[in-house]
């Protein structure tokens, strides 16, 4: 793995050459601080930053949590030291032009040709965007999404001021396409959210047949592929890949999100989001008396709701997407590798005498119980493991995360339960690390261990 000591001092460097072109001067006082005042703020930085789990250990299965790739931090720290802001082209003109080419790579990757897109500062803002756009094609109609779906998309329909209808689940988690097709039959819906990786449980929504849905219908299709978009690199039908139906569908969709700063190996904050019809760049006419005078060619503010924007993350990216590219024998591989993991796990969750797993994991997100019966007992014991896990030397904690689920999702699952609450909290563990897949075993006889 690169080793940031070595190549951070290099970055720092190379930029400080590339300044001196523009001649020296003499910085301000007033911002001056010497050495023994940084050390010592140093320091107490370092000491706050302790309180923290191990996010980069292959042990921490909980939340949707990695470190960046060291090509992120590299590049970001590289273009942040100039501060770019891809807002206009003079605030950022390399930068714009890296934007560019990585968001012309995840078009590419998920399908999307011709496209208009940027990047974002984070899924949400990305899904906000989709959906405001959506609001101007179907002006008076509600958005559908999924009862799974993330919470982002209700909030933002109180934020644009539109009606969202929740549509139901099947026992797996995926969109109910049938329920769907009721909801979508008195006119009222103009858009529909499939989502590629739901956050709870990594489940897939049959895209295929919800465009297909929809289509018949005359209503837009937007796919929150915010965690799940990159898997589209090995949606190949294969054992060790994903279902390839639903992501060929993002083809057909009108809209598309994805979170580079999930499985994209970014820094927070780095969404994306494409529209398949580059003519609703007219939603986002507006003047600036300011910018944009600097080039006749489009400038990424004239895109996009955010004004400022991180040229570093853009730089990011494209470092990223340079050593690890978006191909099957690239980033696939590590995603691969997180799906082995979690099928593994799954594997060895049926076979426990004192966990059982929830459902059958599509993505890297996998669901478990302790085996008990009422529900009040799977809420207490769930809560026991996972502080228990995670109470322990540093060396030896495992962190995971929980989940809450009502009866019905239970039985509809085929686990028998006495119904003597309205919810119970489950395990959810993220193999997103390939790291985590190959001690996979040794985590789960660990929680085992804790529950005998």
């Amino acid at each position: 793995m690169t080793d940031l000591s070595v190549w951070l001092p290099r970055v720092v460097e190379a930029i400080r050459l590339g300044n001196a072109r523009f001649g020296t001067f003499d910085p301000d006082p007033s911002l001056a601080v010497g050495d023994d005042v940084v050390e010592g703020a140093v320091a107490r930085l370092t000491d706050r930053l302790a309180d923290t789990y191990p996010f980069f250990h292959p042990r921490y299965v909980g939340q949707m949590l990695k470190p960046p790739h060291p090509a992120a931090v590299l590049g970001y720290t590289a273009a942040m030291l100039l501060n770019p802001n891809n807002h206009a082209l003079d605030g950022g003109p390399a930068t714009s032009q890296l934007e560019r080419e990585v968001v012309a790579r995840l078009a590419a990757m998920l399908g999307v040709d011709p496209f208009l897109g940027h990047l974002t500062s984070s899924g949400t803002i990305a899904n906000l965007e989709a959906l405001w756009v959506a609001r101007e094609e179907r002006p008076g109609t509600a958005v559908a999404y999924s009862a799974d779906a993330h919470y982002t998309h209700a909030r933002m329909c109180q934020v644009i001021g539109v009606p969202g209808v929740a549509v139901p689940t099947d026992a797996a988690g995926r969109m109910d396409v049938e329920a769907l097709a009721a909801i979508l039959a008195d006119g009222s819906v103009g858009t529909v959210v499939a989502t590629l990786g739901t956050t709870g449980l990594g489940a897939l929504d049959p895209v295929d047949e919800i465009v297909d849905v929809a289509r018949a219908h005359g209503v837009r299709v937007h796919v929150d592929a915010a965690y799940g978009g990159f898997f589209a690199l090995v949606a190949d039908d294969s054992e060790d890949g994903v279902p390839a139906a639903p992501f060929a569908a993002v083809a057909r969709a009108d809209s598309v999100v994805i979170d580079p700063h999930k499985h994209g190996l970014q820094p927070y904050g780095c969404g994306a989001v494409l529209f398949a019809d580059p003519a609703v760049a007219r939603h986002y006419l507006h003047d600036s008396p300011y910018t944009y005078f600097t080039s006749d060619d489009l400038h990424l503010g004239e895109i996009s709701l955010e004004c400022s924007r991180a040229g570093a993350a853009a730089a990011a990216l494209w470092l990223t997407l340079e050593v690890v590219p978006l191909t099957g024998d690239g980033l696939g591989r590590a995603l691969r590798a997180g799906l082995r993991g979690a099928r593994t796990w799954h594997g060895l969750l049926a076979g426990s005498d004192v966990l059982v797993p929830f459902q059958r994991p599509e993505l890297d997100i996998v669901t478990y119980l302790p085996r008990r019966s009422a529900m009040s007992e799977i809420d207490a014991r769930t809560a026991h493991l996972a502080f228990a896990a995670a109470d322990a030397p540093p060396a030896e904690q495992v962190h995971v995360a929980q989940y809450a689920v009502t009866p019905a999702a239970l039985t509809a699952r085929g686990h028998e339960v006495v119904v003597d609450r309205d919810s119970a909290r489950i395990c959810r563990s993220v193999v997103m690390k390939p790291e985590s897949a190959a001690i996979v075993p040794e985590l789960h006889a660990r929680l085992e261990s804790l529950l005998r």
